[in-house]
This record gives C-alpha cells, structure tokens and sequence, in this order.
C-alpha cells in the first residue's frame, strides 16, 4: 500500500483541491476515510461527481480492487476546468498506470448522466461523492439525480462543504462561490437524514438515511 501511496502522491495534481494529502509522510489526509469507507461498505458501485486529477475515483478504486467483492466507480466528469479528461485512450492509460482499471468514465455534467443510458443501466448505488460544480443548486441536483437509487444502507459525501470560498479554477473570468455548505444546511432540516460535518482540509460532509 504504501508504494501505491508514494506514486499516487508523487503527482503534485493528486496531492491539490483540498483533501490534506502530503507525501512527506505519505499521508492520504481525508482519502484515509474515501479508502476506509470502501473497505468497510464494501460498494459494488460508487459513483463519483467531479476530480481535478482523479484522487478521489483512484482512492476509492483502489479499495474497492483490494476487496474480494471488487466493485467499480462510475466517474462523471465534463472536463470543463481543462481538457485533461477529454481524451478517452488517456484517460484510460492513466489509470492504469495506478494499477486500477474499475474506473469507467463518462465526460459528461451530471445533467447529461441523467439522460443517457449508462444512468438508466445504473441500477442500485451504494455510495456517490459529489466534487463537481460547487454551487448550492448543482450539489441539489448532484445530490438528488442519485437520491433514490441508493441502497438502503448508501451514502452521499460532499466535498468542500464547510466553508463559503471563490474559485477561479474555470478562469479569472469565470470566478464563482462555492456554496455546497448552503445546500449541506438545508440537508441538517430534514429529520430523516443523517449528516455529519467533517471540518478538515476543506472539509467532507456524510450524508445518510436516519435509522427509522
């Protein structure tokens, strides 16, 4: 495991965005709790909304690869940011090169998803982690485009959503509020969900159904 740490980290792209990664000490930071939460749910899909460079998809990749069960991660990513993920030969190289090849991915939005086949072939879900566009409207429509095909025991993370911050990472031009946190507050009204603030690095939020 920790020589598939050292080459995850030792790409300055997989150690950014806000995870708490650090190579000194091969420190997955909250990718300890995306690999743990894989290991212990033991997901046979997990679908994952948004990745600058892929460290979320890889992480859970590679614990759902070190489980008997497998599983495989769904990754939804338009590539707005930059053209990294619009190459699909690329794309696959460069997962393989982390030794995963469970990882299928789609470029499209989240709103294209839920308009092509590979959503209606979806099926049941068992976890989603949203990193997308942060606004509070696209974490609602991330959030319940999978809503209902979670299974029973299935969560929903949000990432980025503690803090209200601006980012520029589409260009200066096209600066913008990352608002989840808005969304997470209306979340923590409804009684029949279960939500849980994780304030560190730039933070994760669990999300769950509430024991009846």
């Amino acid at each position: 495991m920790n020589d598939w740490i050292a080459k995850l980290l030792e790409n300055p792209g997989l150690r950014r965005m806000g995870h708490g990664q650090r190579l000194d000490d091969l420190n997955l930071g909250l990718g300890w709790l995306y690999y743990a939460l894989g290991r212990i749910v033991r997901p046979a899909t997990v679908v994952v909304i948004g990745s600058h460079r892929g460290f979320v998809p890889l992480v859970f990749a590679k614990a759902l690869s070190d489980n008997e069960e497998k599983g495989s991660v769904c990754f939804i990513d338009p590539s707005f940011a930059d053209d990294f993920w619009k190459d699909a030969a690329s794309v696959a190289s460069y997962f393989t090169s982390f030794g995963v090849n469970n990882i299928r991915h789609f470029l499209m939005t989240t709103q294209e998803f839920v308009a092509s086949d590979a959503y209606r072939a979806l099926g049941s879900v068992d976890m989603v982690f949203v990193d997308g566009y942060h606004s509070a409207e696209q974490a609602r429509f991330d959030y319940e485009a999978f809503a209902d095909l979670l299974a029973p025991s299935g969560m929903v993370l949000f990432h980025d959503s503690i803090d209200v911050m601006t980012s520029s990472i589409y260009g200066a031009d096209r600066s913008y509020e990352h608002r989840v946190k808005d969304f997470i507050e209306t979340l923590k009204k409804d009684p029949s969900l279960q939500v849980l603030d994780l304030p560190f690095a730039r933070g994760v939020t669990l999300v769950r159904r509430a024991a009846m």
